[in-house]
Order: structure tokens, then sequence, then C-alpha cells
């Protein structure tokens, strides 16, 4: 038999194969893109506008992310997206969770930059000012760094024994400073990292004192509300912000402030411009650059603000490695999200519900996963 003879039955032989093989690897044709999922995104949103629709489509699509229920995208500060699902729209307001505790750290750089407190000082707690009392080392940076070394307890089992449930809902909520600031020490002050609502909550009380001598809830509740809307919301335009209160009128600056993606994309462009709007300078920037940068004892988090890096224990909040060291981002309880990037002048803000237990997902992984699938769109500068 003749070698061409030979190279032609070896081929037809192997013909079969080679048809199976187009007929099951050939790319599938993707699946048409809903109308209304087009819509949600601008004509001209500076990266290939139906990839960017379809990545928005799949994180609403997505039960394992949970239920998404506001996606904003800000580029260059210019709404490229925007997408809400059913019964929300731009007027609802949302809860932001602990998304409030970056406002209470805008808060408090104010203060300080008003002179009125000291970042490495002792801060003004009466219960801490007894003579002997360690805690009366406690210093403002540490708190805002979360290492001020008192014993909080976040999130554990069963939730009724957590510090913030007990001090949102039970024991502590109608004095929740009170509660926060009789914890006793655990740990020498600056020296361990521990993420605390209570601490937060402290914060927002060492603002009261800062603006009023009073006791009087009615008179802190009013300082604060007028001092953070002249100097914080009304700047940034965030006209559907609403901070709440205890009875004992302190702030909740760990847990409830509600607004619109909207005005939630409005502080995280505040953020992205490293404390200015349309040119004038709300917050110094050395104050903004101070939240940004890792914490002493967890390069992951910075002052009252999330990073772009591994927790110290080596979970993640974010996607380290996969998007820019400069990211940061402002998170909340089952999945709140402001996500900045500085480099992409990029801005996500998502607003839903994602329950670890009820996903079956924790550390919120598939969330994570289609908010930087949608970033990774945007090229850096």
């Amino acid at each position: 038999m003749s070698t061409r003879h030979l190279l032609l039955t070896a081929l037809l032989s192997a013909m079969p194969a080679l048809n199976g093989c187009g007929s099951n690897d050939a790319p599938q044709a993707a699946k048409p893109l809903a109308p209304s999922a087009l819509k949600a995104v601008v004509a001209n949103p500076d990266v290939p506008r139906e990839a960017l629709a379809r990545r928005i489509d799949a994180l609403f699509a997505d039960e394992k992310a949970g239920e998404t229920r506001a996606l904003l995208v800000l580029h260059g500060g210019r709404i490229v997206a925007e997408r809400y699902g059913p019964g929300y729209h731009e007027n609802t307001r949302f809860a932001g969770w602990s998304m409030a505790k970056s406002v209470t750290g805008v808060l408090i750089g104010l203060l300080v930059s008003d002179g009125r407190l000291q970042l490495d000082e002792g801060v003004p707690v009466p219960a801490w000012q007894r003579p002997g009392d360690p805690r009366g080392e406690i210093t403002l940076r540490q708190l805002l760094q979360m290492r001020s070394g008192l014993r909080h307890s976040e999130a554990i089992d069963p939730p009724y024994e957590s510090d913030e449930v007990r001090m949102l809902f039970l024991d502590g909520r109608d004095d929740m400073a009170g509660y926060a600031e009789a914890q006793p020490l655990e740990a020498e002050p600056g020296r361990k990292f521990e993420y605390s609502s209570a601490t937060s909550v402290i914060l927002a009380d060492i603002a009261a004192r800062a603006l009023t001598a009073s006791n009087d809830p009615a008179i802190r509740r009013q300082a604060v509300a007028d001092y953070l809307r002249t100097r914080v919301l009304e700047p940034l335009g965030m006209r559907s912000a609403v901070p709440e209160f205890d009875a004992a009128g302190t702030f909740v600056g760990s847990s409830m402030l509600n607004a619109t993606a909207r005005d939630w994309g409005k502080f995280g462009e505040f953020l992205r411009n490293v404390g200015s709007v349309r040119g004038a300078q709300i917050v110094p920037r050395g104050w903004i650059e101070f939240m940004t940068s890792p914490s002493p004892r967890n390069p992951g988090y910075g002052a009252q603000l999330w990073t772009n890096r591994p927790q110290s224990d080596g979970t993640e909040m974010l996607f380290p490695g996969q998007a820019p060291a400069s990211v940061l981002a402002c998170i909340g309880h089952l999945g709140q999200f402001v996500i900045v990037s500085p480099s992409q002048k990029l801005t996500i803000v998502r607003l839903g519900q994602t329950d670890d237990q009820a996903t079956g997902d924790p550390g919120r992984a598939a969330l994570r996963a289609r908010l930087a699938s949608i970033a990774a769109l945007f090229p850096k500068d």
C-alpha cells in the first residue's frame, strides 16, 4: 500500500472523531439579553456595553450571590449603569448597615480638623477617666482602627449574646454608647484588631461630646444631626440620607444611616476624590489617606474602611490579587458594598440581601466574584 493511500485511510478513519469534537466543543451562541438588562447601561459606558450589561445581569440572577436590590456603577464620576430589583427604584432609601461606620470616620475627621479632638490623645469618655482605669489610655486612632483592646464580641453564636445585637436591639438599645463603653479591656490598647460595631458607637458618642457639653438627649441629637448635615451630607449632595439616634441622643454610627443608591454612590465618589466634591475639599486629604491606609494590626482594614488586602486572619472581604491594591470599600451587613477603585476612576454600589447561611456561601464569595467581574471590565489608568 502506498504512503499516500495510508495517509488517506487514516484521515478518513479519524473523521467521525473530528466531527464529534466540532459539534460538542463549538461555542454556544450567547443567550439573548433582555432589553431591560441592556437598558440599565448607558449607550457609551466606556467599556463594551453588552459585556457590562451581561455581568450585571449575572449578578442579579445568581442565587448564590443573594438578592441584589440595587446596582450602581460610576466611571469618571458619571453613572454608566443603574439597575434595581422588583419593588425598588432610584428614590428608595436603603439601609447601609456597617457602611455607616465610614461616614462616622469622616465625621470624626472633621472634628479633628476643627481642633475639637486629638488623634493620639485620650478620648472624652467620662466612664474611663477614673484614676487607675487603663481604658483612659485608649486613643482616638486606636478606636478608628478597631484596636482599642475593649472586650467586644461581634457576630457570635448564639446571636442574642453577640455585642452588636445586645447593643442595638436588647439590653443596650436605650444607651448604646453606655453599653459599649462599660466593657472592660481584654487586651492592651493598640495591640489587637477586633472588628466592633460597639467601637463605632463610642466614636459617635465622642463626636457628640465634642460638639456639646449637654447630656440632654435632644440637645445631643440636634448637635450631631446639624453638624453631620451641614459638614458632610449636604456638601456631598446626600440629601436622602437619614441618620438614626438612640434614646440617649447618640448617633448609631455603627449601623443606622439610610440613603438611596445614588447617594451612597456620592459618598463613594467623595472617597475616590480624596475628600473633595467638585473641587471643594470637604475634609483634609490627609484624613482620607489615613482612613484608607492599612491598620498596624490588620492590613485588610484602615480606619472605618476596608482595604483590598487579606485580613490578618487570612480571610478576604474584597478581592485582593484580582483588582488594584488601592481599592477600598464601605461594607455592610448582608452584602452592602460601596467599592471604590481610584486607579480605575470607578465606584460600584451594591445593595441587597446576601445571607451567608441561606446561600451556603461563607464570606459571600459568589457575590464578591460577581462584583469583581464587573470591576475587571474597567481599565486602570
